[in-house]
């Protein structure tokens, strides 16, 4: 059977969902984003997801960090760096964010498995993506869900799900995030150009936004950061998804057009520029 034609994702589409903030608002109405990764040597991923959840708008932003050596971010001392423990226990409206800079430890596999029974909405991207490709009991608790969850693989994180490789993938990417939806019963963000959007029961998605400057380190920890940011703001995670690959490309393009790049852009530029890209979108 033929894979649908996904349908395109566009600026007036987004206007129907995002709103803009009510005059006597405080924090606490745009509810918090929760990152659990950064292992020994790789802190600076859920850094950046921290980083492109506060400036897409999430009301408290928590880092939970493997490496205790990290006190705080002294770039964005807005960001409250805490134990993954903390994180876990969050009070809804929260949206959690697990597998930037994750490692596969066994410290990292406990801390996946207790964000899979929460009840919370999901982000799983890198290594948590790695741990439950390489672990069944992982993935049966993974289809267990019943709380919202969306994976964010690129083409080689997804080919280790799928029991193939990128190849495999790059060839024939419709059928492959529609896979991705149908073994684990969640959403899929299948990243590349032209990222696609799959959701369960719903209408698959591709992105026209970005430019080749994307290829670069962070991005995916970015993109993690900016969906968990407006899911924590009230958008169901599916609606999020699809909103923040289109305004992560759009950043990028503004980027890019204000001189950042493409060679050289970096995640955290692309981060900034999301914020005002959000903001005129509202």
């Amino acid at each position: 059977m033929p894979s649908p034609i996904p349908a395109t994702i566009s600026d007036s589409e987004l206007k129907t969902w995002l709103k803009p903030r009510p005059p006597d608002c405080h924090k606490g109405d745009f509810g918090s984003a929760g990152i659990i990764g950064g292992a020994p040597g790789m802190a600076g991923a859920p850094l950046l997801a921290g980083r492109a959840a506060l400036w897409l708008g999430a009301g408290r932003v928590y880092c939970g960090l493997l490496d205790t050596r990290v006190a705080v971010d002294t770039a964005v001392p807005e960001l409250m760096l805490t134990t993954p423990e903390h994180v876990l226990s969050l009070a809804p409206p929260a949206c959690l964010v697990v597998g930037p800079g994750l490692g596969q430890s066994k410290q990292a596999h406990a801390l996946l498995q207790a964000a899979l029974v929460t009840l919370l909405p999901l982000l799983l991207d890198a290594d948590a993506l790695n741990l439950v490709s390489g672990d069944m009991a992982l993935a049966d608790s993974l289809r267990a869900r019943t709380s919202p969850t969306l994976l964010t693989p690129h083409p080689g994180e997804a080919g280790r799900l799928l029991g193939s490789n990128a190849k495999t993938v790059q060839a024939d990417r419709a059928s492959a995030v529609l896979d991705l939806v149908a073994r684990y019963g969640c959403g899929a963000v299948l990243k590349g150009m032209g990222s696609l959007i799959a959701l369960p029961g719903g209408t698959l998605w591709r992105n026209t936004t970005g430019n080749p400057g994307m290829a670069a380190p962070g991005m995916g920890d970015v993109l993690a950061g900016m969906i968990a940011a407006l899911t924590a703001q009230g958008l169901p995670l599916d609606k999020a998804a699809v909103a923040g690959v289109y305004l992560h490309g759009v950043a990028a393009d503004r980027a890019v057009a204000d001189g950042l790049g493409p060679i050289g852009l970096t995640a955290s530029e692309v981060a900034r520029a999301a914020r005002g890209v959000l903001n005129d979108l509202t």
